[in-house]
């Protein structure tokens, strides 16, 4: 998401973040590039005018910090109204009131209100540890109960079941009434999808919504439609009270101009991303993370939150021990890597968290080496060998090379190769378990990402290594 924007706003601003001192004349040119880079990203106009109008204002008015420099001032000025834009902070769901809380979905037809019901109810559940029941109010879409059904139960949530022939409100009433039955702290309504110009539609959800008076009105929008997501999330709030908005497939933006319009038209804040289609795919909406990323600053905040959900904390802490004693990292340990890479979405969504690791540049590049393909190629190596083998690699002689290459239908070359590269990776490895080593590495990081912050843009660079492997990375605490 937003790689498009990233690429020429991070361009934009490189050319004045080493200014001497903040002008007119000197921020024109910058301010015309990014009102250019909005536009293309879809952002409304009307959005878009008052954002360059702030940040000119505040560029010109404002006493530049001292431990800043002029251009590395007019960045935070960009990095703060982008998040002012978008909401300031993450506005989490109001589970206070008294169970059943109930939360409704209401959208037009292929937004993934469905899907997206059962990823929220995945997220209450595991997240928030709440009991989580569905209901499925769409009597119009053929296999649309079913659908929910399905992702109810993959997600191990209560469902009510619900016919074609009955009417959305008598549903919603009796899961209601289920869910205070079963105790369940929350019940996910998905409704029929709709067009907002379409008033007896319109007419039926409002007279649900007036029915049962939801804690949680939530507009799913799809994000790849880019600001006509704001205008019609606008229309739903003008016939609903909303409380906030869904943004579905952001995977697939690269344009990013619904989620920097949302906000401003509508008044309503962003509080879900849908970032692909798994039922884990779901973030909640952190403004100034995603101002932080749009601007290639990364965002590591939200890094180490998905390390701390999806690694297996006991084997990364059984390994990270080994090497502490002095113990070897060894194949076994080098699979481990690649298991928890993978639970955590892969090489792209890592390093798009990464400083300076965001754009298209580094999707290109992602592309061009197929770091995904290049690990399964290396497991099927390893995969090949004998327990022994993995465990004590220097035993790897030719004639077991051989063997291990006609074993997975690979060449020797490729043994050698990643042979290699574990080699590498256990260098790096006992790097890191070494506190010295660790804080070098991250004085590195720091470095490769311009301090995280504002110094000088120095993040905003190319995609670096994209080829390299998965890296060590979760052997550690």
């Amino acid at each position: 998401m937003f790689d498009t924007l990233t690429d020429r706003l991070t361009q934009s601003l490189r050319n004045i973040s080493g200014s001497g001192q903040l002008t007119e004349d000197n921020i024109k040119d910058t301010l015309r590039e990014v009102r250019m880079a909005l536009l293309e990203a879809d952002v409304a106009l009307a959005v878009t005018r008052e954002f360059i109008e702030k940040v000119k204002v505040e560029a010109l008015g404002q006493e530049v910090l001292k431990q800043l420099s002029p251009g590395q001032a007019f960045v935070k000025i960009v990095f703060d109204q982008l998040t002012l834009m978008m909401g300031s902070a993450n506005e989490s769901l109001d589970l206070r009131a008294k169970p059943p809380v109930v939360i409704l979905l209401a959208g037009l037809q292929g937004a993934g209100k469905t899907t997206t019901a059962g990823k929220l109810a995945r997220f209450l559940k595991e997240r928030q540890k709440k009991k989580v029941m569905t209901v499925s109010a769409d009597v119009y879409r053929p296999a649309a109960i079913e659908q929910l059904r399905s992702v109810s139960a993959d997600v191990g949530a209560l469902f009510v079941p619900s016919s074609s022939d009955e009417k959305p409100l008598a549903i919603v009433q009796r899961a209601i009434e289920q869910a205070k039955i079963q105790f369940a702290d929350v019940l996910i309504v998905d409704t029929a999808g709709r067009l907002h110009v379409d008033e007896s539609m319109m007419d039926e959800i409002k007279a649900l919504h007036a029915a049962i008076n939801p804690t949680e009105t939530l507009f799913v929008v799809d994000s790849m439609t880019g600001q006509d997501a704001a205008n019609t999330a606008k229309a739903f709030n003008d016939a609903l009270p909303l409380t906030g908005v869904i943004l579905t497939k952001t995977d697939g933006d690269a344009r990013g101009g619904a989620a920097l319009s949302v906000r401003a038209i509508t008044g309503k804040p962003i509080k879900f991303l849908g970032m692909g289609e798994k039922l884990d795919a779901l973030e909640p909406f952190h403004p100034e993370r995603v101002a932080q990323r749009i601007l290639g600053m990364g965002d590591v905040l939200s890094l180490v939150e998905e390390v701390e959900r999806n690694i297996d904390k006991e084997k990364a802490e059984k390994m990270a021990k080994k090497l502490q004693k002095g113990g070897k990292f060894n194949l076994e340990d080098m699979m481990l890597q690649f298991e928890q890479m993978r639970s955590m979405g892969g090489m792209a969504g890592f390093l798009d968290k990464l400083p300076g690791m965001g754009g298209s540049g580094m999707q290109q590049a992602l592309d061009q080496a197929k770091p995904e393909v290049a690990m399964k190629g290396m497991e099927a190596i390893i995969q090949s060998m004998t327990i022994k083998e993995r465990r004590n690699p220097e035993l790897i002689n030719a004639s077991r090379k051989r063997r291990i290459a006609a074993g997975c239908g690979k060449e020797i070359q490729d043994v050698n190769r990643l042979l290699k590269q574990h080699e590498q990776m256990a260098k790096m490895m006992k790097k890191l378990a070494n506190p010295a080593g660790m804080m070098k590495m991250m004085k590195a990081m720091k470095n490769m990402g311009g301090g995280g912050g504002f110094g000088g843009m120095g993040g905003m660079g190319g995609a670096g290594g994209a080829g390299g492997g998965a890296g060590p990375l979760f052997g550690g605490k």
